[in-house]
């Protein structure tokens, strides 16, 4: 699946394409698609087609096409404070997502049948929390994996206010995934080769939109002990913040509001920003359009009427950026500053309780 933006060269460029072409809506999706790099869930020698608009399998590893993804989160709706249920969770790099809009007083569960993808997944995530300046910009609500197979949840699981299914769904298991929403729930699965959206309006009461036509692998199915029992998953439970955890959310807080005030102070004292270092402007891209008939894929180049029009206009663009990139770089990019960890760093506190203000476990 995928092949419906153009690939970019950075994962901003590929925000860039995704934007353009209407997969991405809203400023909350775009942030969280900026803020984690696809490029860091892909294995070393694959990197290169990270930034392509297509999925990536390697043994049991995968993941799906941005546009796909862009979709998932548009549908979703997410808000801070709902809960979240990642069927099919894989590498994480979706949860990761939507946990940076769920806030830290969200629920993130996932859960994955193969083992060896959620230690890949759990590397992924510890790795973002130790390096990634976004997840400072962010109070994040950090996904918990769980091993199994997704139709043997217990049945006396919490239901969720969001509920996505990264793997194919037969007709008989509908009723079932419905079943784990709440009320005023969405659900987002591909149903019948269609991506679909699902919104539980009341007790026995729902709206269902398809979104896009896909292909998914089906969900693989339980495979019985030998006694005939299944193996049952147990999500984990809903606690309830502790105080220490509250404490180290408000810190953080009106550390970031300090931070605020001082630039604003700055900013009103006439001091001017550093330089920023211009991107790249994007060119003009004629784009695929990918047309689905029954199960054959066609894949075709849609000319606006405007692309005459603007070829002078391209070619004119192409060459000044050919002639920019010519010239000696006046001003080198300057390295992107993480003031909330420099601020705690700062402070006269213990090591441990630095460290855990700023990476939300004890190390």
């Amino acid at each position: 699946m995928g092949g419906a933006v153009s690939a970019g060269e950075d994962n901003d460029e590929l925000i860039d394409n995704l934007k353009e072409a209407q997969y991405i809506r809203t400023e909350l999706v775009e942030q969280a698609f900026r803020a984690i790099d696809r490029a860091d869930y892909y294995l070393e020698e694959f990197k290169d087609n990270a930034y392509k608009d297509l999925a990536w399998k390697h043994g049991n590893i995968h993941l799906s096409a941005p546009c796909i993804y862009s979709e998932v989160m548009e549908a979703l709706d997410l808000q801070p404070g709902l809960s979240f249920l990642n069927l099919g969770s894989g590498t994480g790099y979706l949860s990761s997502m939507v946990g940076l809009i769920l806030g830290p007083f969200g629920v993130n569960h996932g859960v994955e049948l193969h083992s060896d993808v959620i230690e890949y997944a759990k590397q992924k995530l510890d790795f973002f929390i130790k390096t990634s300046d976004s997840f400072d910009k962010f109070e994040f609500c950090e996904p918990s994996f769980v091993i199994g197979n997704c139709l043997e949840i217990s049945p006396d699981c919490t239901q969720y206010d969001r509920v996505y299914c990264g793997a194919g769904v037969q007709k008989e298991h509908e009723d079932y995934m419905k079943s784990l929403l709440k009320v005023g729930g969405i659900l987002v699965m591909p149903l019948e080769e269609k991506l679909t959206k699902i919104t539980r309006t009341g007790p026995s009461a729902w709206e269902t939109k398809k979104i896009l036509a896909v292909s998914f692998a089906p969900l693989i199915q339980p495979n019985h002990t030998d006694s005939g029992k299944s193996r049952l998953v147990h999500l984990p439970p809903v606690a309830v913040r502790s105080l220490q955890d509250l404490a180290r959310i408000a810190i953080r807080g009106t550390i970031k509001k300090i931070i605020h005030q001082e630039t604003l102070g700055r900013a009103g004292d006439g001091l001017k920003s550093p330089p920023r270092f211009k991107r790249r402007r994007l060119r003009r891209r004629r784009m695929e359009t990918i047309v689905f008939l029954d199960k054959e894929v066609f894949a075709s180049r849609i000319s606006s009427p405007s692309d005459d029009n603007n070829n002078s206009e391209d070619m004119e663009e192409e060459r000044l950026e050919e002639e920019e990139e010519s010239k000696p770089s006046e001003l080198k990019p300057d390295p992107p500053v993480n003031f909330l960890r420099e601020k705690v760093l700062s402070l006269p506190l213990p090591d441990p309780l630095k460290y855990y203000l700023l990476y939300y476990r004890e190390k």
